[in-house]
């Protein structure tokens, strides 16, 4: 009973909680049981909060039923970009050593909807490149397979859910960093609509690119954490447009027949998709024409977005590697990048977020079309561990592009995007789809990804032996 609590996502273990199955400090104690047996091989966790948790769990139990919130005894992790309270916000590197003194907005709500927050998870430095590695905090392994990597930047939340150490886990996505790692450990991850949740204390991530948002087992626990922490503030640099509704009730409903187009074209050149990646678009698109959908393959007319996003880059890591407290101390690779990325100052930065928005008229042409984009996630399998051992930052930049090449195209535009499991290798690795959406159109993705699940279940798919 102990593994089927333990795997059964945000809301089966919000439900146990609620009917008095389990007590919240009883849950919370299971799960860093399981974190403290499995974490030692994964390395998904910088930091358990092993003392607070359970004191926060505490608190929890004694709050009146009226008063609890729809994530009442959850356990939650937290990527190492976020600020928690007491705890140093890392960013993947050993530059940083002051505790921050409040939580971020989007912790704030977390614990605002009854969430118990039990650790932070591991990241590469400044999530620049998608693998969890870093010199500060050592590779997190896949838990399908130890010689894979989960992928990244929020590896170590995707490795942490994935093995059910927590229900949940917040990412943060500035070129696939929520769907590159959901892909390769068999995770549902929504990159939703830029500015639908506030990066506060900061006032963007990575200027136009980066959205926040959870890593989770299945649909509905990601609609559930969505509605929970979505929601600007007037510090926020962008602010998305109303939904049209919850994200949660959208993981419910039956959705209406769609136009989709379905492509395995990459969006970058010099990438051509393995057999196994196209086997699961084109077969995950002859499961949508048999639920009912138009399905159709396309050519998406992708725009060239590497003026907008290169740029964006090297801005945003400048940024944060110039807040930290001892520049001396990042990784090589990285102060090399920030060296390499002097030239994207605020005139070069505003300009390409002008571009940005230019190729996202070009880009959004395709939903004049169709409903919904159905793409690979990542161009190959989850990859071997080590990728960015011995690389400078063109070497690394070289091997992260069959991971981006479909995702960051979209970061640039600010659309929703979400990887959704497409099943197993014949080894037993996970493979994924992208599904790609219009701005602010989240609930009809959740909706279509809800009816994939439903037609192909996933979660109920374990990696770590009982």
């Amino acid at each position: 009973m102990t593994d089927d609590l333990a795997y059964a996502g945000v809301a089966g273990q919000a439900a146990a909680v609620r009917s008095g199955e389990v007590s919240a400090r009883e849950l919370t104690g299971l799960l860093l049981t399981r974190i403290e047996r499995h974490d030692v091989s994964l390395n998904a966790f910088t930091a358990v909060m092993a003392e607070e948790a359970l004191a926060e769990a505490g608190r929890r139990d004694a709050t009146a039923p009226e008063q609890r919130g729809p994530l009442h005894g959850v356990p939650v992790a937290i990527k190492e970009e976020n600020d928690v309270a007491g705890r140093v916000t890392t960013f993947g590197t050993a530059a940083c050593t002051r505790p921050a003194k409040a939580d971020s907005e989007v912790v704030r709500r977390l614990r605002a909807a009854g969430a118990v927050i039990v650790g932070k998870t591991n990241m590469p430095e400044f999530g620049l490149f998608p693998f969890t590695e870093s010199s500060a905090h050592g590779s997190t392994r896949n838990p399908w397979a130890p010689d894979r990597s989960p992928g990244g930047s929020s590896g170590g939340s995707a490795s942490a859910v994935a093995a059910g150490l927590v229900p949940a886990a917040i990412g943060g996505d500035g070129g696939g960093s929520i769907r590159i790692p959901a892909a390769c450990c068999g995770l549902f991850g929504l990159k939703p609509t830029r500015g639908r949740v506030s990066t506060a204390p900061h006032p963007h991530l990575w200027w136009a690119l980066g959205v926040l948002g959870p890593l989770t087992r299945s649909v509905l626990d990601s609609g559930l954490v969505h509605d929970a922490i979505r929601g600007s503030l007037p510090g926020d640099m962008f602010r998305a447009g109303t939904p049209a509704g919850s994200f949660a009730a959208a993981a419910t409903a039956e959705g209406p027949r769609l136009r989709i187009g379905w492509s395995t074209r990459p969006a970058a050149r010099g990438v051509r998709p393995a057999p196994e990646v196209v086997e699961a678009v084109t077969g995950t698109a002859a499961l949508l024409a048999g639920l009912g959908h138009r399905v159709e393959e396309i050519d998406p007319g992708y725009p060239d977005s590497t003026a907008a996003f290169v740029p964006q880059f090297f801005a945003g890591l400048r940024t944060e590697a110039f807040a930290v407290d001892d520049y001396a101390r990042l990784e090589r690779r990285t102060r090399e990048s920030v060296r390499l990325g002097a030239w994207a100052g605020p005139a070069v930065t505003r300009w390409a977020m002008d571009r940005g928005e230019r190729a996202a008229v070009r880009a959004n042409r395709v939903f004049d079309r169709v409903d919904v984009l159905l793409t690979p996630t990542i161009a190959g399998l989850p990859p071997t561990a080590g990728r960015l051992e011995g690389t400078g930052t063109v070497r690394a930049a070289l091997r992260s592009l069959p991971m981006i090449a479909y995702c960051a195209l979209w970061n640039v535009t600010g659309n929703p995007a979400a990887s959704v499991p497409a099943g197993f290798t014949a080894c037993g690795l996970p493979l994924a789809v992208q599904l790609v959406g219009r701005r602010d159109d989240e609930t009809t993705l959740l909706s279509l990804a809800a009816e994939l699940e439903r037609a192909r279940p996933w979660s109920d798919r374990r990696p770590l032996p009982a």
